[in-house]
């Protein structure tokens, strides 16, 4: 009888290209799991890996295997995860994806209150860009990510919980620096500065200000994150554009660095978790939505 054990290892085998590692990544012996998969194969009468002796391969018929696999191992977790959640919310482990230009402005502002309210809480975090988080909470890696609207989700739902718009970051040297507001026609007179490419903030600040990628170079050299942007502006080589909830972090109070608010159609963002149509824990989501919204309201009212 095929059983839900066997097929943890074989996604895991798959996942990782190395028997190995895959036993390393569900706890238990590389022979145990070598066993597990043999008795798989002889059970089904196919072959799903290829394996020498410095590599492992996924036959096709195994894709096709390991696809459905994939999905009953999903609504299995969903099945247990159901019920642990009958109990009472928020006191069983749970993984959280986010991007890094939300994750270190936004989670310092809630965790400590969902900390306070729910202290059993298991949670873990994980940093990824947008294309990774939607892989990974489509195939069950994690239960849930968090990221910035418009983003093609693939067939995920999207619970919107936040929107903000961007503002540029210049010095106080700079002609525009002492604005209350700039418009989309004064920042292409700027040198802007922006993330690389694949991250959606670069695509969503150059929609907020409707630039197009073939209008120049302008805007062509790009940081890592938006610490190096930031130390990029200080040293006076341009402007930046970087989301609401960032200011407090990203500017310190008496530095040269001024924030002018993007006078364009806001909001410039929105910020959403991501989940399975499917998934069973849409309350614990909800629960955690209430609370970000709050605290980034209370952020918001005192800056």
């Amino acid at each position: 009888m095929i059983t839900l054990k066997q097929l943890t290892y074989a996604l895991a085998v798959d996942k990782t290209k190395h028997f190995k590692k895959a036993a390393e990544m569900c706890s238990v012996s590389q022979s145990a799991l070598s066993t597990a998969i043999s008795e798989l194969e002889s059970q089904l009468g196919i072959q799903i890996f290829e394996r020498d002796t410095k590599r492992v391969l996924t036959t096709k018929v195994g894709e096709d295997l390991l696809e459905k696999a994939r999905d009953i191992k999903i609504r299995m977790d969903d099945l247990y995860q159901l019920s642990k959640r009958q109990t009472s919310p928020l006191n069983h482990p749970l993984s959280i994806g986010v991007i890094p230009t939300i994750g270190p402005y936004l989670l310092p502002k809630v965790l400590p209150e969902v900390r306070k309210q729910y202290p059993d809480l298991e949670l873990t975090i994980l940093e990824e860009q947008s294309h990774v988080l939607v892989e990974m909470v489509k195939n069950g890696d994690i239960d849930a990510g968090i990221l910035a609207l418009p983003y093609p989700l693939d067939g995920l739902h999207a619970f919107e919980f936040w929107q903000e718009d961007f503002f540029m970051v210049a010095h106080n040297t700079d002609s525009h620096a002492q604005q209350v507001e700039i418009t989309s026609d004064e920042i292409r007179e700027t040198r802007l500065l922006l993330l690389k490419d694949g991250h959606c903030l670069k695509e969503h600040a150059m929609a907020a200000c409707k630039l197009q990628a073939t209008e120049g170079g302008s805007y062509s050299m790009s940081g890592a994150s938006l610490y190096t942007l930031i130390h990029m502006v200080a040293g006076r080589m341009g402007t930046t554009l970087v989301p609401q909830m960032a200011l407090d972090q990203l500017i310190i109070e008496g530095s040269e660095l001024k924030a002018v608010h993007l006078d364009e159609p806001g909001p410039h963002r929105t910020i959403a978790f991501i989940t399975r149509l499917n998934y069973a824990g849409v309350k614990d989501i909800e629960l955690l939505m209430n609370i970000f919204r709050e605290q980034l309201k209370k952020y918001c009212t005192e800056h």
